[in-house]
């Protein structure tokens, strides 16, 4: 009884901390992968382009961020942005330490590492795209900024779905190390919780069980947008 009591709702429960610490997990994700998408699409623009210098660049962005820890960029984030926001403020007169919020900051390193990841789907994607269809359009005297939008954007999206899916849950475990800048999502709630309560295990597989259910829940998601994406691909369908 007395767990139940920790994990409800009630006045010595955690429960509502608990489900808005999942809750802070899913936005900070959710912004993180939006500003990955944009660093994603400019990365692979860069790297599917004829220009040397662009698809070098783009290559050290991929490799630098897919190969450094995550919690080392977390923490060059959220430090650099902290000691960067603090000289900005002394020029204006103000002496104390300002700190970058965790949440922007979070966001901001989880969305760079997740832009690294999400460079190669889009790439990976359109290049799957069909070379005869954007030969045909071509041909018919469709420009460039129309071909794109009809023919291009369309099917790297549809393409691009099942590997946003691995990327959006990477980032959704990615968002546990944002706990050491004192964000409270999921991951700083439970520790919050274990240590207010010494119940660590009990907290921490409660923790576990949240992030299963998150991940669980984003699967169907993106399956059921991967079904409804290829819903006009019967054949494409059939095959896999």
């Amino acid at each position: 009884m007395a767990t139940l009591q920790l994990i409800g709702f009630g006045s010595t429960g955690w429960g509502a901390l608990l489900l808005l610490g999942a809750l802070m997990t899913l936005c900070v994700t959710a912004v993180a992968l939006a500003i990955g998408a944009v660093f994603g699409a400019i990365v692979a623009s860069a790297k599917l382009s004829g220009n040397l210098i662009l698809k070098t660049l783009g290559n050290v962005y991929t490799t630098v961020f897919r190969g450094v820890p995550e919690l080392l960029i977390i923490y060059l984030i959220y430090f650099g942005g902290s000691s960067a926001i603090t000289s900005i403020g002394k020029s204006f007169g103000y002496e104390g330490f300002l700190g970058m919020p965790s949440f922007a900051a979070g966001a901001l390193a989880v969305g760079i590492i997740s832009g690294a990841y999400q460079a190669e789907v889009f790439r990976g994607a359109y290049l799957a795209v069909s070379k005869g269809e954007l030969e045909a359009a071509s041909a018919i005297g469709m420009h460039g900024a129309l071909r794109f939008r009809r023919i291009i954007m369309p099917q790297v999206l549809r393409f691009a779905i099942p590997g946003m899916g691995n990327v959006w849950q990477l980032s959704l475990k990615d968002s546990a190390l944002i706990s050491v800048t004192g964000l409270a999502e999921l991951m700083r709630t439970s520790q919050v919780a274990a240590g207010s309560t010494r119940q660590y295990f009990l907290f921490f597989v409660v923790g576990g069980a949240l992030y299963l259910i998150l991940t669980s829940l984003s699967d169907r998601v993106f399956n059921g947008a991967e079904r409804r994406a290829n819903r006009s691909m019967p054949s494409a369908m059939g095959q896999a």
